[in-house]
């Protein structure tokens, strides 16, 4: 490279003209190394390649970056309609190199004066030029509160409240929370992933949580979920008004990369226009999404996860102008490891992509929590998440995930727990927002002076300020007695609850420690686990299949290798397809996935096929009488599947079905399997690539000690009928 020279004048150097391929190459080598870039084909070869790349890009000016989108669509266009035109024009002859300098040297109100008028991709390229300690100093200057709270102030670290459940049980969500509002933990929203994202079952859970913060008297400090679909919470509150708080959504960066969401950026302009209550949207994101759903369209996660919050940027302005100009309460949480190994790896790399994202949100204006987490797949330990909170803390994130553990009972990941923040308040010198504070120190949980009470961490205690709230006279020692026994079928159905604490306040009791170190254990045993050949052979009527992965390394750290089937097995299911010659509207398939235990364990697998096939014939379908057996396989394995079993056959018109039933979630403790459904239209088979996630519903937490096996085969059914009534 040539002094001074920027990315465009080496691009036209060496190609001659403007090459796209090769720009996208040069902003990804910019990038600290991750996993994924490198999948993408555009990470640094090495630190020479990375220096020299960011010198490129320091000299590039922010105009010429506007000049040249990386990718064109709906999504791009709103995020420049939401960019501020005059405040542009302040920075529009800058360097790269120079609002780096900026950012890292001038106060708030300078940095705020200038950010709604930095575009998505210059945000995204800036921070590339940044080391971690540069990006933890602007992080820690930069604030997006919501409003009328102190959630994402300075000097505030909340959480949201993740009281997942494995069977949506509404008593395991009730006294999870509960339990975090006994450790002072709970003041950015009450969010709960659902098993089932039926309307009936979410509408169920909305419905507890609400009627949580009524009885307490927080309806207007504390906002609650259910992350399903939006389209879902939308039919929730059709059903049953004013029952639904935040409406939350996964976002992606592309249009093409929504649209496997079932998203658009119509749909989500029509659902910000109608936000006019208190409370507004909730979005989630996270590096790596895109390309590992097929969307990458070649340039870095960076740039991918900016444009996401280009998106949000846009979709908050169109909140604030349905509700007349208010501030909107609308917020972000970045889900940094939640994908695997593919995307990044280790825990420096967890680091560095929590820094890169809460310094992008709040360059866009956004209140941007974490969720500081890891899969358990990725080489990063229940130890390894506390190394890196300390070293991601001191950036001031608005909010972080908290459960009774660092281990979610549903999803199956490690995060951040009630008493992790116990421990960051300590040690940070954090706060929660003044009106929940408030509230925890009328619970009885701390006293006037911010201290623990005796009640601190007695989730009963709050259990019995609820139904005192309530009305509920009963003794108190009747009250104790009906909450123990509650408590105890909770932790029988798998969830755990934290209660009391070890040495510290922030310490987890000894008992309970040592249950999630025994599931963590399970975990990766549950993770490199394979189908036994005596269990694949015992599988009634099975076909054997392969993917691609050539060992279990390759298939966890390579995830694409299985979602393709290898030659042999490919033509083993053609001939089956010749065999069938049509008749069959319904192929049932199994995959070992990332839980080979959850599949081999006794009493899961076979009574569920068994109730399962029952159901399909009395329902009126045809399934195929073998069970395909895939090794190592993905979900986006059986699409494949499904396309050589049923594209290009006469009937195209007609719906048939492919369930795959797979291991999932290693560190539930559960074992547990899903059954993916897919049902279109034979048309739709016969387009290569085009059946995806967005037209597949999920059974999830199957086993016998979550959803019971002989619940979920109906269950499945009932969601194929939707999908292809009686086979049609």
């Amino acid at each position: 490279m040539k002094s001074g020279e920027d990315v465009f004048g080496y691009v036209q150097r060496l190609r001659g003209a403007f090459d796209d391929t090769l720009y996208k190459q040069v902003l990804g080598a910019a990038n600290t190394f991750k996993e994924g870039d490198a999948l993408v084909g555009v990470a640094a070869a090495d630190e020479n390649s990375r220096a020299n790349a960011r010198r490129l890009l320091g000299h590039t000016r922010l105009e010429d970056v506007r000049r040249h989108p990386l990718h064109q669509d709906a999504l791009h266009a709103l995020s420049l309609e939401a960019e501020d035109s005059q405040a542009a024009t302040l920075t529009a002859d800058w360097t790269l190199g120079r609002l780096r300098k900026f950012l890292l040297e001038s106060d708030e109100a300078a940095i705020h004066a200038i950010g709604p008028g930095l575009g998505s991709d210059t945000i995204g390229c800036v921070v590339k030029l940044m080391s971690d300690a540069e990006l933890i100093a602007l992080g820690s200057k930069v604030f997006n509160p919501l409003p009328g709270s102190k959630v994402g102030a300075r000097g505030y670290m909340g959480a949201r409240i993740q009281p997942n459940s494995p069977t949506d049980n509404v008593d395991d969500i009730r006294w999870q929370v509960f339990d975090g509002f006994s450790y002072a933990v709970g003041d950015v929203v009450l969010g709960c992933n659902p098993v089932s994202s039926t309307p009936e079952s979410v509408a169920a859970i909305e419905s507890a949580l609400l009627e949580v913060l009524v009885t307490f008297g927080l309806t207007d400090v504390l906002p609650h979920c259910v992350l399903s679909h939006i389209d879902v919470q939308a039919e929730v509150e059709r059903r049953q008004p004013g029952t639904t708080g935040v409406w939350f959504q996964s976002i992606a960066g592309s249009d093409s990369a929504n649209a496997t969401f079932d998203i658009s950026v119509e749909k989500m302009l029509a659902y910000a226009d109608g936000r006019t209550g208190p409370y507004g949207l909730y979005f989630e994101t996270g590096q790596g999404a895109d390309f590992t759903n097929g969307h990458g369209h070649g340039y870095d996660m960076v740039l991918h996860e900016s444009r996401k919050y280009g998106f949000a940027r846009a979709l908050s302005q169109r909140v604030a102008r349905a509700r007349q100009g208010a501030a909107p309460w609308v917020h972000l949480n970045d889900v940094a490891g939640f994908i695997g190994p593919e995307v990044f790896r280790t825990r420096e790399q967890l680091v560095r992509c929590c820094l890169e994202d809460i310094a992008m949100g709040k360059l866009h204006g956004l209140t941007i929590g974490l969720d500081i987490c890891s899969t358990l797949h990725m080489d990063v330990s229940l130890d390894d998440l506390d190394w890196c909170i300390e070293r991601i803390m001191p950036a001031n994130p608005a909010y972080l995930m908290s459960l009774p553990t660092k281990n979610d009972p549903m999803l199956g990941y490690l995060t951040t727990g009630f008493q992790d923040h116990v421990r960051i308040r300590e040690q940070f010198g954090y706060k929660v927002d003044d009106r929940m504070w408030a509230f925890f120190q009328r619970l009885g949980v701390i006293d006037a002076e911010g201290k623990p009470t005796r009640h601190f961490g007695d989730p009963v205690w709050v259990y019995l300020q609820y139904l005192r709230a309530k009305g509920d006279s009963r003794p108190e020692a009747d009250i104790r007695a009906d909450a123990e026994q509650q408590l105890s079928a909770i932790r029988a159905r798998g969830v755990p609850m934290a209660r009391g604490h070890g040495t510290h306040p922030w310490d987890l009791e000894p008992a309970l420690d040592a249950e999630l170190r025994r599931v963590y254990v399970d975990s990766k045993k549950s993770l490199w686990t394979e189908l036994t050949p005596a269990f694949i052979t015992a599988v009634p009527e099975g076909v054997r299949l392969v993917s691609k992965s050539q060992d279990r390394t390759e298939y966890i750290l390579h995830p694409e290798t299985g979602e393709q089937l290898d030659a042999s097995s490919l033509e083993a299911v053609r001939a089956m397809r010749a065999r069938h010659a049509g008749r069959y509207d319904v192929q049932l398939m199994v995959s070992d996935g990332l839980n080979a235990l959850a599949i081999m364990d006794e009493g899961q697998l076979a009574p569920y096929l068994e109730t399962l096939r029952a159901a399909l014939i009395a329902a009126g379908y045809q399934p195929a009488p073998e069970h395909l057996v895939l090794t190592s396989g993905r979900v986006r394995a059986g699409y494949r599947v499904g396309e050589a079993l049923y594209a290009g056959m006469e009937d195209a018109a007609r719906h048939r079905g492919l369930i795959h039933v797979i291991g999932e979630r290693p560190g539930t403790g559960h074992h547990t399997f899903s059954a993916y459904i897919t049902a279109p239209s034979g048309a739709v088979w016969s387009q290569p690539g085009k059946v995806d996630h967005n037209i597949t519903r999920v059974v999830s937490g199957v086993a016998l000690t979550a959803y019971a096996p002989s619940l979920a085969a109906p269950e499945t059914v009932r969601l194929l009928q939707q999908l292809a009534p009686r086979g049609g």
